[in-house]
């Protein structure tokens, strides 16, 4: 994921939403536009309700961490083409079922080696975020297949800062939703239900990593991981796990969820690497969606400047 600046232009200027909703879709959230404007949601901002459905305009300002000289994907790209195995181990398969998700109420529980154990809902979570001004901010990333993507987020930290971790706390454990009614990948045994993932303490403390809210100046679609999912730039995008109910603070590194099913090929660090191959094809080389031609992969996805201290001594093609 590549992050970028470009002047602050809303999200429906920049791409129709007609390119990426269907006509089901549009209704859809027609509806439940009306109906928020009675009720509260998850992303009610300081009482603001553009932070309260998926497909809403969100408030933001642009983020110090952006860079230049990508070009964005087309929305229709980034909301049509998926990994989301939750829905279907098809591209496709995300945007067909992931209306299916309910995602308000939301609540996410923060648990373990912390001294302030609770469950908060999506709006309390955003709250931890001390500042105004940069609660809800835009960044551009590479996700899956490498896509330029304008996400909105805040910043993991500020919330591993407000729930007070112990000394004993070195790693951080995320968990997606658990909901096979609605999502019918988790009715197949493709991979162990839930998702989960993992950090570091200080991976997840580095500036770049955040949890987003939203994409292309709008909040996030489901397909996207909506209501809040987790970005971590210089790491292959299964690490960015989508609609999170829960965080965990442990002791010992936490077992992911593609590690456990393929431990050959999955490694717990997945920083992206251009001399460590995959066991079935070459990491050398990448293809932008849109483009013809494959460029060269770049160390820690082209954010080594940034990242690199962190692995300082490590032998990362044994530690992938």
């Amino acid at each position: 994921m590549l992050i970028r600046n470009r002047p602050k232009i809303p999200g429906s200027e920049i791409t129709p939403r007609e390119l990426y909703l269907n006509r089901r879709q549009l209704i859809g959230r027609a509806a439940t536009a009306a109906a928020g404007a009675m009720a509260s949601g998850p992303f009610r901002l300081l009482g603001r309700p553009e932070i309260a459905l998926a497909g809403q305009k969100l408030h933001y300002v642009k983020n110090d961490l952006s860079t230049t000289g990508r070009q964005l994907t087309p929305i229709k790209e980034i909301t049509g083409y998926n990994n989301f195995y939750e829905f279907g181990s098809d591209k496709g398969d995300p945007a067909r079922f992931a209306h299916r998700l309910r995602t308000e109420p939301w609540t996410v529980a923060i648990e373990g080696q912390v001294k302030k154990p609770r469950t908060y809902d999506a709006e309390g979570i955003l709250r931890m975020h001390p500042s105004l001004e940069e609660r809800v901010y835009r960044l551009r990333c590479v996700e899956a297949w490498s896509m330029v993507i304008p996400w909105i987020g805040i910043p993991l930290r500020s919330v591993i800062k407000a729930v007070e971790p112990s000394s004993k706390a070195e790693f951080m454990a995320f968990e997606t939703v658990y909901a096979p009614d609605q999502m019918p990948g988790q009715r197949r045994n493709v991979l162990l239900w839930p998702y989960v993932e993992g950090l570091r303490m200080d991976e997840a403390t580095h500036p770049l990593t955040i949890l987003s809210v939203g994409l292309y100046g709008e909040s996030l679609l489901n397909q996207n991981g909506a209501p809040l999912r987790l970005l971590v730039p210089w790491k292959y995008g299964f690490k960015s796990i989508k609609s999170i109910v829960k965080i965990r603070f442990v002791e010992s590194q936490p077992p992911p969820t593609w590690n456990l099913s393929a431990p050959r090929e999955y490694g717990f660090c997945s920083n992206v690497n251009p001399r460590v191959s995959h066991p079935r094809w070459s990491q050398a080389k990448e293809r932008r969606i849109g483009d013809f031609f494959k460029r060269d992969t770049l160390m820690f996805n082209g954010y080594a400047d940034q990242v690199a201290g962190l692995y300082q001594g490590m032998d990362l093609e044994k530690y992938f």
